[in-house]
């Protein structure tokens, strides 16, 4: 009886809901005449990134969630070069994991950066190497990042 109700718990555990970010389509500000904006447009412009179209999101997570605002961008742009690549609303390659739109997925990995335990409270370095520990994967990021706009 005591395993078949360590079992039911351990169960019901599996089930519960996680937490998951919270989005809006709409950004919380105007970006539009925020410098950081025209540099980032600019960017994935260059490089003719599908991901320009999500320019203000982009911005609005990085506010959100307290982020360099250059990061999540650098990201999809190592990841699926600004959204060319990009299966599933996914622009990070963030695992198999489908968003019900870019948007969405901005948001999502924005959360999980500055709120999971994985990530909260570590310096650029230190993120950069959990999120992909490969050896010069943290630098590209950064170099993509001076692209966008210098420290």
């Amino acid at each position: 009886m005591r395993r078949l109700l360590s079992s039911v718990v351990f169960a019901g555990m599996v089930a519960v809901p996680v937490a998951v970010a919270p989005h809006r389509d709409e950004p919380q500000a105007d970006y539009k005449n925020d410098p950081r904006f025209k540099k980032l447009q600019a960017f994935f412009s260059k490089g003719d990134c599908p991901a320009e179209e999500y320019t203000e999101a982009f911005l609005d997570a990085a506010d959100r969630y307290e982020l360099d605002w250059r990061l999540l961008p650098s990201l999809s742009f190592i990841e699926s070069t600004g959204g060319k690549l990009a299966k599933h609303n996914n622009l990070f390659g963030w695992g198999d994991k489908q968003f019900p739109t870019p948007i969405a997925g901005i948001h999502a990995v924005g959360y999980r950066l500055a709120n999971s335990a994985l990530y909260k409270d570590k310096d650029l370095d230190a993120l950069l190497r959990t999120y992909n520990p490969e050896i010069g994967y943290g630098q590209l990021v950064k170099s993509v990042m001076r692209r966008i706009a210098p420290e």
